[in-house]
């Protein structure tokens, strides 16, 4: 089928409740008004209101509710309305979700997920457009997928649903509905801890992932019209587990990398790719690892966040500073 992402995200959650009774989903009105971005819109009609909850407001009850369905038998699938709320649900992270394994010696696990729209890109008020993936994927024991495709974002959420340990799905909402693609029909999973090559190259590798995608995919478009150079272009897809052997093979390639991502530049995932790179190819590099990101400030409300979010001239810029760094190309 045809598919805008947030409608990808209601497929999933389709078929997962109707693969297995135990898969719950729940959160701020999701169910009567079918989410703020109605990506639960006519569960709650298909599956009836023991399955499909509205929840008051308070997010800590929301992550640990899902804790105790999950060491319960059940699937929960639970939102948190906006990724900028996800910090008063962090203690519930971090203290339990991701311990239940270790803390049980196995006898137990948490087979969760928690599912926001995250990200900047539809001007919205302060605490709506926060991207923290990096400080998630240091918990050790919470997987964090963030998908860019209608597709992948089906068959990581399908994934996520049914993986033993608790997994937190970051939709970029700046995508919900930008464009459409095809989405396979029924079952579709996309295996968690596996990136993509979109476009594959010889002269650069630049790595990004959700939102930032289709950015740097033009940005990349552009150069390669404008200049003699080929750019592989990675989607990480999982920040935890991250795929290090695609982006290491793709390095020693290329011995060039950028990165890209909307988060703040200090402490972002970009710093944990560098020094993935330099424990693994560090001999390969001919230049510097670039990062274009975000800036470090509060991200910025409404129209202001144009200012903050990469772009392509900015990618373009980021990735040229690479490919003209040390006996550039």
């Amino acid at each position: 089928m045809n598919a805008t992402l947030v409608e990808a995200v209601n497929d999933a959650l389709r078929v997962a409740m109707a693969d297995d009774d135990h898969v719950v989903v729940y959160g701020e009105d999701v169910a009567q008004q079918g989410g703020v971005f109605r990506a639960t819109e006519g569960l709650k009609d298909e599956y009836g209101g023991e399955r499909v909850l509205d929840t008051p407001i308070t997010e800590i009850a929301i992550a640990g509710s899902a804790v105790g369905l999950a060491m319960r038998g059940y699937r929960p699938v639970a939102e948190i309305q906006f990724s900028g709320f996800i910090p008063p649900a962090f203690n519930q992270l971090v203290s339990m979700a991701s311990r239940i394994r270790w803390r049980t010696r196995g006898e137990l696990t948490a087979p969760m997920v928690i599912r926001a729209p995250y990200g900047g890109g539809v001007r919205a008020l302060e605490h709506h457009s926060e991207s923290l993936e990096a400080a998630y994927a240091h918990i050790p024991g919470l997987q964090v997928v963030v998908p860019s495709t209608p597709a992948d974002t089906k068959g990581l959420l399908l994934s996520a649903i049914r993986d033993p340990d608790p997994v937190l799905v970051l939709e970029p909402k700046r995508l919900y509905r930008s464009f459409r693609d095809e989405v396979p029909e029924g079952e579709h999973t996309v295996p968690i801890g596996e990136a993509a090559v979109r476009t594959e190259g010889e002269d650069i590798t630049v790595i990004s992932w959700g939102a930032t995608m289709p950015d740097t995919l033009a940005a990349a478009e552009t150069l390669e019209e404008e200049r003699d150079v080929s750019i592989e272009v990675i989607d990480l897809r999982s920040i935890s587990p991250l795929d290090r052997e695609t982006v290491l093979e793709s390095v020693r390639k290329t011995g060039r990398a950028a990165i890209v991502h909307e988060a703040a530049k200090t402490g972002g995932f970009a710093a944990e790719l560098v020094a993935t790179i330099n424990e693994g190819a560090l001999m390969h590099l001919e230049a510097p690892v670039g990062r274009i990101t975000g800036f470090d400030v509060p991200m910025p409300m409404l129209a202001m966040e144009d200012f903050y979010l990469p772009n392509p001239p900015r990618i373009e810029e980021g990735i040229k500073d690479v490919l003209d760094g040390e006996g550039g190309v």
